[in-house]
């Protein structure tokens, strides 16, 4: 690789390590073609990317971020998943570790936060920035639907008991 495109490299991995919120790093060796692009087409799926990257062009990326305190992770075979979403690299990562034994999660970084193989797992449980949001929405609209019958309900008592009243009333 020529020096151009490495520092290019970097550049590009030091935006992304900058703007996202989590960084799983894993050991990927054994793994086929074809289950990397499997890998790839379900972290993208997830809204994350993955990249393999040499271990000192990625340390070098990590410089200045956030996220400098996973360099220690970055040994042998290490494959590199982000995500604005922070859950959703954790997800799609131990999702398709569950599935291939040789993809290894070594750790992650959420901002400043170094997280070991066990927290990343941690991490991946919890739902997702969309179903928050959906469980947060419903929520509301329970509350909202609720208070709305509350106002309605002592008009309809209301009408209840003058209804009654009226039924037991003789006919006049």
């Amino acid at each position: 690789m020529e020096k151009a495109a490495k520092r290019e490299l970097v550049a590009e991995l030091h935006g992304a390590f900058a703007k996202t919120d989590v960084i799983v790093v894993a050991h990927y060796a054994g793994l086929t073609v074809a289950q990397m692009t499997k890998l790839r087409r379900q972290m993208k799926q997830a809204g994350g990317t993955v990249k393999v990257a040499k271990n000192k062009l990625a340390k070098l990326a990590l410089e200045g971020t956030d996220s400098a305190g996973i360099s220690h992770l970055f040994k042998g075979p290490t494959v590199v998943a982000y995500s604005k979403d922070p859950v959703g690299a954790a997800k799609a990562a131990t999702a398709f570790a569950k599935e291939h034994d040789k993809l290894v999660i070594l750790g992650a970084a959420m901002g400043k936060t170094v997280l070991d193989s066990k927290g990343v797992k941690h991490l991946a449980e919890l739902p997702s920035l969309d179903q928050l949001r959906s469980q947060i929405l419903g929520l509301l609209q329970a509350n909202a639907s609720k208070i709305a019958r509350l106002v309605g309900e002592p008009g309809a008592q209301l009408a209840r008991v003058v209804n009654a009243h009226a039924a037991k009333a003789p006919a006049a």
